[in-house]
């Protein structure tokens, strides 16, 4: 099994190790992984979704029927709807953004990629994320599956995280680090 013992520790670890022990088995590995990213996708653009899934109020029958219908709605696989209504029957729907991750990190590891995750303060079109994948590649030495997310806050420049590794070039860390040499 290529899962490490640091996913496998959490609680949304073992629902994605356990999802994606089915989808090898059902050799849908990436479609699942896209239904994942289309559910990611929605969690950062709607309010309404990712109140639906941080919920506690809402029943498990009402919670299974209501996710069962965005589901559909956003035309999810088969294995990525049933995994879906197991969480909400299990009261777990809050852990779906960490099962994502933990997912998206089983999948790198099996295709011997590293994972990367980009913060920006403006959106990356898809000519700027490979021109940046390649420049990973040739530092890392391995294929790099970015995933890419926006943060006004950071001002400008990239804050790129693989794996324990975290390279700032952000317009606000510098600003920060200028302000502290002038203090001192």
């Amino acid at each position: 099994m290529e899962t490490s013992g640091g996913i496998q520790a959490s609680l949304s670890g073992r629902y994605a190790v356990a999802l994606f022990d089915l989808a090898r088995d059902a050799q849908s590995l990436d479609t699942v992984a896209g239904s994942l990213a289309a559910l990611k996708a929605a969690l950062a653009e709607s309010a309404d979704f990712k109140a639906l899934i941080n919920n506690p109020v809402l029943s498990r029958d009402a919670s299974g029927k209501t996710i069962a219908a965005v589901a559909s709605a956003m035309g999810t696989d088969p294995l990525t709807t049933k995994f879906l209504g197991v969480l909400a029957q299990n009261r777990r729907l809050a852990q779906l953004p960490a099962v994502i991750r933990a997912y998206e990190t089983l999948l790198s590891n099996h295709k011997g990629e590293a994972r990367a995750e980009v913060t920006s303060a403006h959106p990356l079109d898809a000519d700027q994320v490979a021109a940046l994948a390649r420049n990973l590649r040739a530092r890392v030495g391995r294929d790099v599956a970015v995933s890419t997310k926006v943060d006004p806050a950071i001002l400008g420049g990239l804050v790129v995280k693989i794996g324990s590794q975290m390279i700032d070039s952000s317009i606000r860390t510098r600003l920060n680090t200028l302000a502290h040499a002038m203090k001192g």
